[in-house]
């Protein structure tokens, strides 16, 4: 597939502008509707993304303190503060490393955390497919069939 070309800032187009609006207001609006699920399960939008987070890391140890800020571009002074927090709410748990260097803290959920994230994760599940099919902000119309 070939991309179609992105225009210089000096040639956008009124519809141009228009998708870009589009686009972020449909943002703003995933986001905000995703807040309010997670405020209805008793969590801030950033616990759940701590959840999210530490659910959809690869490695099954968990991730790491550091892995975590990374994924919520945030510092690790922060994350350790909203681990601490999630972690008093009974959601996550720390486990020390195994290997070589016992200072690096992996997090896990707990049941909790789980059972929290699936009913969070169902919802959003649920939201993406609906906006997806009324081919909301979502939708992807960037590229082109490649020639010949």
């Amino acid at each position: 597939m070939m991309e179609r070309s992105i225009p210089s800032s000096t040639s956008l187009t009124d519809q141009d502008y228009a998708e870009l609006l589009a686009l972020r207001s449909g943002l703003r609006q995933l986001l905000r509707w995703s807040e309010r699920r997670a405020a209805e399960a008793g969590l801030t939008d950033t616990q759940h993304q701590l959840l999210l987070a530490i659910r959809g890391h690869s490695a099954p140890e968990g991730p790491s303190i550091g892995e975590i800020a990374r994924y919520l571009s945030t510092r690790h002074h922060s994350v350790v503060q909203l681990i601490d927090r999630t972690e008093q709410l009974g959601l996550v748990a720390r486990k020390r490393g195994q290997g070589t260097d016992r200072r690096v803290v992996h997090l896990t959920l707990t049941d909790a955390g789980r059972e929290a994230l699936a009913s969070l994760g169902a919802t959003h599940l649920e939201e993406l497919q609906r906006l997806t099919s009324l081919g909301g902000a979502l939708k992807d119309d960037t590229t082109m069939p490649q020639a010949g």
